[in-house]
């Protein structure tokens, strides 16, 4: 109990700097922040391999924490927001495919150094390749129009359609048409959580993007939780852990372009939620089938995970894009936080646990049908694109422009 009690205090702690560190984010750019991420978890990372107590080491494990989370946020968004419309599904399952691998290989990392500082160092060390990479990272053009900062934008997209080979194309990037994409109101102003919920459509994708994000985290770690040792060394059921992702992010990759982001997000979660339903029907003493449906349950929870980066990305405009998936992150913690109180219910009833968790999928999926479609359609950059219009992906600036500029008007 007080194990859980700690966890839980940690988690809110974690979400608190978290809410911050993305406020800052949406004010400064993606790219500064992404390099504060990278230096903390570098130093934390470092110290906890150092520590001379368990407190000095739980502290620094604790910001490490932190940091990461704040990491993982940024580099989703900034990868999102430079990804054309075709690729956008392909860049989300790579990145998160890269989740699994580092699961993967954590395990046989620990399995080869047995040193737990040794192995820290070891964990910690590719931050330090990331940070080198991070001087040739561009930061956001969608940040950079949307704030304002034309000159900046033009110079990134440029070296993008040279490193792309679309010289043709550089021509189209002038400065006053670039100029004429950014709404001065929106360019001029600094958007807080507040503004998540203050038109009518972000309302309902805030409060819907927040349920289905609880739901996909607090079923991810309640499956992870329930699903105890394959009768092998600790060291291989990390690895087999990871490796049970991989097939089902995959699949997310060739269903996500076939029937769109929010019918996958909401069959996922669904699918997840009748699975835990079967799997608390099974008796006991069918263990091995019990496992099974267990660890297809996960995939698909974790299926739901990877769609929910993406969708999510995708469902918010550039100016709150990063206060978006920052809110929706902490709800996944407070998901992950209650996923271990809600096991302790068996003492109660032994089937309580596995009706909340079947519950909590099935309701959540639902709601997502409430969302709208994200297939094929341009990032919204402002409020007034999620409130009024979405763009499709044969637009060019110039026909985005003119749209804009009609539904300013009849806003006016």
């Amino acid at each position: 109990m007080v194990l859980v009690l700690v966890m839980v205090l940690v988690q809110v702690m974690v979400m608190v700097i978290v809410l911050v560190m993305v406020c800052v984010c949406c004010r400064f750019g993606r790219r500064s922040m992404l390099l504060v991420a990278l230096i903390a978890t570098t130093v934390m990372g470092a110290t906890s391999a150092l520590s001379t107590s368990y407190t000095m080491f739980a502290i620094s494990r604790v910001l490490s924490g932190v940091a990461l989370s704040g990491l993982s946020i940024i580099v989703a968004v900034l990868g999102i927001e430079w990804t054309d419309v075709k690729h956008r599904t392909f860049t989300g399952t790579i990145m998160s495919l890269s989740w699994t691998v580092g699961n993967m290989f954590l395990a046989l990392l620990a399995f080869l150094i047995r040193d737990w500082r040794h192995l820290t160092m070891a964990a910690t060390a590719p931050c330090i390749v990331a940070l080198i990479s991070w001087w040739w990272l561009p930061e956001s053009a969608r940040w950079l129009l949307a704030h304002g900062r034309t000159e900046e934008a033009q110079k990134y997209l440029t070296q993008c359609a040279k490193i792309n080979r679309r010289d043709t194309c550089t021509s189209k990037l002038d400065t006053e048409v670039l100029r004429t994409i950014t709404v001065s109101e929106v360019a001029e102003k600094n958007h807080t959580y507040l503004d998540l919920i203050k038109s009518p459509q972000l309302r309902k994708i805030t409060l819907c993007s927040g349920f289905f994000w609880f739901a996909v985290s607090f079923l991810y770690y309640g499956i992870s939780f329930k699903i105890s040792g394959f009768g092998v060394n600790i060291y291989l059921t990390q690895f087999i852990y990871g490796a049970i992702e991989a097939p089902a992010k995959i699949l997310t990759f060739f269903v996500l372009d076939r029937i769109g982001r929010r019918h996958c997000q909401a069959w996922f979660l669904i699918t997840t939620g009748a699975l835990i339903g079967i799997n608390a029907a099974i008796p006991l003493e069918y263990s091995v089938i019990r496992t099974c449906v267990g660890v297809v349950a996960k995939g698909f929870s974790e299926a739901a995970f990877t769609t929910a980066f993406l969708y999510t990305a995708e469902l918010y405009p550039t100016v709150l894009r990063q206060c978006g998936l920052g809110y929706t992150s902490c709800l996944a913690r407070t998901g992950s936080s209650l996923a271990p109180m809600i096991m302790m219910l068996e003492d109660t009833w032994l089937l309580l646990p596995p009706v909340v968790f079947a519950g909590t999928g099935i309701v959540s999926g639902s709601l997502v049908f409430l969302l709208p479609e994200t297939l094929n359609v341009h990032l919204p950059e402002n409020i007034f694109d999620v409130e009024k219009k979405r763009y499709k992906r044969r637009g060019d600036l110039t026909c985005k422009w003119r749209v804009m500029q009609k539904e300013r008007h009849k806003l006016s």
